[in-house]
């Protein structure tokens, strides 16, 4: 049993940075009027709300956790939504959240403040018939019980939640979930327990799969944001899992890691899925997520920012209450023909497409087609070199890179997969830790790189030069421990490679082993005489995704050899669009 792995340490109260104006204790009914502020940085209410605090829910086991639900002044049954993550219900006011708001260049007023960090805010959905509820999850704040991360037992308790809410004799028995990041993966995990009330789920960018997405990326132990996580909230009363010593006891995958999967077979409810090219953390999980699950009614939209600007914009926020009003509310409103997929295309200058239709990702219209690595040239060609020709690098020397580029001689457009097909050979040691990044130059080979969020400022500057990944776009990466590189023959396809992280295979001297790595999905524009910059290292490329976060240096040693051409034809393989 996976149970039987899960070590846990004592939790802590919330912080005073964390704790909003509501975060105290206080079961009750009020209502609060149109035009009240939770404080005065924070948008006033455009409607009178109905405020139930600390409503206390028994899950199945016998644990109490306590939501707030913000409902309507109606005598009518409305429709419910929630977003289910351990930041503290009432955390919306808090310093620490105007602090991220800040971060990325959002306006506190643009919210009410009544919100859960990353979710819907109740001043526009109550005024649009719906009710908002926000738990505190078993083991956070007053909840009883001890937390969990991103695991099977989110989704049980999310489906007695989901159960709970629809019985309420205010609700019409409709629920459905929306968020970003954290409230985007609990997503997965409830769904994946098909409660039967579940209307709909709206994951806005989120990890799928805690070992490949969060603690173990490529098999390396990259525990930085994990710590971050684990530290910086899951405040409460009892006992919070320990993350980090469980990768640091369970570095390949087992039942434990197996049991944070979402089970996608199973999420069949509609789903409206939100997406970016640009973040770390939760790219490949929100795609992975997307291709796996099996719902008939689910649709895409790629956008071109970050996922904070993105959930809070206007427009993005009137195209998901379409959403919910179809599927909540019974409203004949056309949504069935909204595109299956849109989705952005990047040309890092300001010039963006984005919300371009297609019925599938990638496009119907789009090739992989191999470009191969020529150790000789450092190019990249449609036709592989005769020779093996090695690239090599010494670990720890500068530079401890190798890269290889191609320039294009007419319009070209990337939408979809990239991979790295790569014959490789470490010497003096056993093993490599291997960054991969794909870079888009201009015609003069300067890196181009694009902002995500509103903050340009000089300080964003400094944090994103080597770091900050998911405010400064550099390009798509990808990584892999070449010891852990043995393929999912079931889930792999030959766009995506799927490793299954569950046996080490050393490397012998003078052995050359072929390995696949995933990059993360591109929508990318070249114009004509512009270049591809593709980069092998034994280093982090870009950085950590967050500010402050401590880095994964890799464990290297010796020297890496990328074999090209002859036998050992090495190739990135790209998503080219057709015209």
């Amino acid at each position: 049993m996976s149970d039987d792995k899960k070590i846990f340490i004592p939790s802590s109260p919330l912080p005073e940075g964390r704790r909003g104006v509501l975060t105290p204790f206080e079961p009750g009914t009020r209502t609060l009027k149109a035009g009240y502020q939770v404080a005065p940085s924070f948008l006033p209410l455009p409607t009178d709300i109905i405020f139930e605090k600390d409503v206390p829910i028994t899950l199945r086991d016998g644990v109490i956790v306590y939501t707030d639900i913000f409902r309507p002044v109606t005598d009518e049954k409305v429709p419910v939504i929630f977003g289910y993550s351990p930041y503290g219900k009432a955390q919306g006011s808090s310093i620490s959240v105007m602090g991220v708001f800040g971060l990325v260049g959002l306006s506190n007023g643009i919210v009410s403040g009544l919100e859960k960090f990353e979710g819907a805010d109740p001043a526009f959905w109550c005024a649009q018939g719906y009710a908002v509820a926000n738990p505190d999850i078993r083991g956070v704040v007053d909840s009883d019980g001890d937390s969990v991360l991103w695991d099977r037992q989110d989704g049980r308790d999310g489906y007695d939640i989901v159960e709970w809410l629809a019985e309420q004799e205010w609700c019409t028995g409709k629920v459905g979930m929306t968020g970003t990041s954290y409230l985007a993966a609990t997503q997965w995990f409830t769904a994946g327990e098909q409660p039967p009330h579940l209307a709909a789920i709206n994951p806005w960018e989120g990890v799928s799969d805690t070992y490949r997405d969060l603690v173990m990326r490529g098999g390396m132990p990259d525990s930085g944001f994990a710590r971050q996580l684990q530290t910086g909230s899951f405040f409460g009363k009892g006992k919070k899992e320990d993350i980090l010593a469980e990768a640091e006891a369970y570095p390949l995958v087992n039942d434990l890691w197996e049991d944070k999967i979402a089970d996608f077979d199973k999420i069949s409810v509609p789903a409206y899925v939100v997406a970016s090219y640009s973040n770390t953390l939760h790219t490949a999980g929100t795609f992975r997520a997307w291709r796996r699950m099996t719902s008939e009614d689910k649709w895409l939209r790629i956008h071109n920012s970050q996922e904070w600007p993105d959930y809070y914009d206007e427009g993005n926020r009137e195209d998901l209450r379409r959403f919910f009003d179809h599927f909540l509310k019974g409203v004949d409103n056309a949504w069935e023909t909204t595109p299956r997929v849109r989705y952005s295309v990047l040309d890092l200058e300001g010039g963006d497409q984005i919300n371009v239709a297609a019925d599938q990702f990638p496009p119907a219209n789009v090739v992989s087609t191999k470009y191969y690595l020529n150790g000789h040239t450092r190019s990249l060609n449609n036709e592989a070199p005769s020779d093996d020709v090695p690239a090599t690098y010494v670990v720890g020397s500068n530079p401890d890179a190798v890269s290889f580029v191609t320039r294009f001689d007419e319009e070209t457009t990337l939408v979809g997969y990239p991979k790295a097909h790569l014959f490789v050979e470490a010497r003096d040691s056993d093993d490599m830790d291997l960054f991969v990044v794909l870079q888009k130059l201009d015609r003069f080979g300067t890196p181009r790189e694009a902002f995500t969020v509103p903050n340009q400022s000089a300080m964003v500057h400094d944090i994103t030069d080597h770091g900050g990944t998911i405010l400064r776009y550099k390009g798509s990466d990808g990584r892999l421990r070449v010891s852990l590189r043995h393929l999912d023959e079931k889930l792999s396809t030959d766009d995506v490679p799927e490793h299954t992280f569950d046996r080490t295979e050393k490397l012998s001297a003078g052995e050359i082993v072929e390995i696949e790595i995933e990059l993360l999905p591109v929508g990318l524009i070249f114009y004509p005489g512009e270049q591809l910059r593709f980069v092998v290292s034994s280093r982090n490329l870009l950085g950590t995704m967050m500010p402050g976060i401590v880095e994964y240096v890799g464990t290297n040693s010796g020297k890496h050899v990328i074999h090209t051409g002859g036998e050992h034809a090495s190739y990135l393989q790209l998503p080219l669009q057709k015209q």
